[in-house]
């Protein structure tokens, strides 16, 4: 019975050059030429082409359409994971040895982290990546926290902006900043006005679940994390809304009227353009650490070191 290794073995081992595994790696990825092709920095047309040499080297069509994607074969999927073995074998031997010069590297990193993180992150590390490394690209992904490990473990992204969880041991972490939630309210919200209450006043409890709320949720769910604080005090909130991001979080707060929670760093970036207020929970919350991941293997590598300072500069918030 053959396993990945002796499937590459019986290969053409002339015609296989390093661009065709790091192709077929991105694809197996990507599962779409295009999206391949920006991750190793390729054309659609260069991708289709290192594929067609693929597909003669081992023999098997190894991707197939089925609608908008590209699925792998049986012998592709036999042969992701010695080909990906092999390609983070070469990169960390490099890693250890190559130097980086971010004024005339050309390549893209990838970044893993949710609305609340590219807004506190991207417009700064932007225009600092600008300025020092033009031919840098960055690419910001969204994905929930419980892929922070897979998407490491696979390539499919450098290094990761979430709160703090628990990991594999083989995750690397530093700690970024600490945050806490705040609530806000549009600043010309009638019913707070009237209650005298000012902006960075800690709300009432009655007035907090007297007001509608928008939630974010990823999943819908209707509860979240000062419900169990509320509950406590044989309290509850009239959830009206709930949303997939903190940026819709503060568009319906400032459109619709509603009170919503918000990341403090968040709220502070959002508020003046937004016309809200801030305001303390009922309860004083719980801090969140907000940490950066990379995979261990990337610890010696020059260019992930200047990305991951990079974005330490960037988010640099005080304590």
């Amino acid at each position: 019975m053959n396993d990945g290794i002796s499937v590459i073995g019986a290969m053409n081992w002339a015609a296989v050059d390093l661009n065709l595994l790091r192709v077929f790696d991105a694809m197996m990825l990507e599962l779409n030429t295009t999206r391949a092709g920006d991750r190793v920095g390729l054309s659609q047309p260069a991708v289709s082409s290192a594929l067609g040499r693929l597909r003669h080297i081992t023999g098997d069509v190894l991707f197939v359409r089925e609608g908008n994607r590209m699925v792998p074969t049986a012998r592709a999927e036999q042969l992701a994971e010695p080909i990906r073995a092999a390609l983070r074998g070469i990169e960390e031997a490099l890693g250890r040895i190559a130097s980086f010069e971010p004024a005339t590297a050309r390549r893209a990193f990838r970044i893993l982290g949710s609305d609340y993180f590219s807004t506190l992150l991207m417009p700064g590390l932007a225009r600092a990546v600008r300025e020092s490394a033009p031919g840098i690209t960055i690419q910001m992904l969204d994905y929930p926290s419980s892929a922070v490990a897979r998407l490491l473990s696979d390539g499919a992204v450098d290094v990761a902006v979430d709160s703090k969880s628990e990991m594999p041991d083989w995750v690397a972490s530093h700690r970024l900043f600490r945050s806490r939630m705040v609530s806000i309210v549009r600043r010309d919200h009638p019913v707070v006005a009237h209650s005298g209450l000012r902006p960075g006043e800690r709300i009432p409890e009655d007035l907090f679940c007297m007001l509608p709320h928008v939630l974010m949720s990823m999943d819908g769910s209707l509860t979240g994390t000062v419900d169990h604080a509320l509950k406590q005090q044989g309290l509850s909130r009239a959830i009206a809304v709930t949303v997939p991001h903190f940026h819709a979080v503060a568009l319906a707060v400032a459109e619709a009227g509603l009170i919503g929670n918000l990341p403090i760093h968040f709220a502070e970036r959002v508020a003046p353009l937004l016309d809200l207020d801030i305001y303390e929970l009922p309860f004083p919350p719980p801090p969140v650490d907000v940490m950066l991941y990379w995979h261990s293997r990337h610890g010696p590598d020059a260019a992930h070191a200047w990305l991951r300072d990079m974005i330490g500069q960037t988010l640099c918030f005080p304590l």
